[in-house]
């Protein structure tokens, strides 16, 4: 596909509207796009673009082609405002670790993963590990504990190869919305409200 920088960059930011919005096709078109521009230009997306919370607009799945030995990706879809998933991303200036926290809420339930976060500006990867999870009813907490492995894998954290932890590959960051690969191969859109 020939699609220019701003072309792509109108499609991810369109999408961010309530109405009006790109198709399927066209949104996958332009976050792959996105993802190779980034690439060819070796972008460097600086953590700061990154902080604050997005509401995850449009995603793909992605399944592995047994075949080929590649990533067939999925055709996406919309993610409805009434069922808000959302991330966050904090960070200490005196400190390299930060916090991710990813959400979803349904129908007056809101599940939350906490955990610490990295950056270490290579490929633009953001690597987590959700440790803490959280549950609410009606803004009533119901449940809260440690997952996997709680405090002690928060310490040892920093110390935890890329390869044993999730991370997004970022590969797009504009002023209302950021764009990345997740460690599956599937693609995300966020943006801001």
């Amino acid at each position: 596909m020939n699609t220019s920088t701003s072309n792509f960059t109108t499609i991810l930011n369109r999408a961010a509207q309530a109405s009006d919005r790109p198709t399927k096709t066209a949104m996958v078109a332009a976050l792959q796009e996105a993802e190779i521009t980034a690439r060819t230009e070796k972008l460097i997306i600086p953590f700061e673009s990154l902080l604050g919370e997005w509401r995850l607009c449009f995603a793909t799945g992605a399944s592995k082609e047994k075949q080929r030995g590649g990533i067939k990706l999925g055709g996406g879809y919309y993610l409805p405002k009434f069922t808000p998933a959302s991330i966050a991303f904090t960070r200490d200036l005196d400190s390299s670790i930060g916090t991710a926290t990813n959400q979803l809420s349904v129908a007056g339930v809101r599940v939350q993963f906490t955990g610490p976060c990295r950056y270490p500006g290579k490929k633009n990867l953001l690597i987590f590990d959700f440790t803490q999870i959280r549950f609410q009813v009606f803004g009533t907490k119901v449940y809260q504990g440690k997952i996997r492995s709680g405090k002690n894998g928060e310490q040892d954290f920093e110390k935890l190869s890329i390869a044993k932890l999730p991370f997004f590959a970022f590969f797009w960051a504009g002023k209302n919305g950021i764009a990345a690969r997740g460690r599956g191969g599937g693609l995300a859109l966020w943006v801001r409200d």
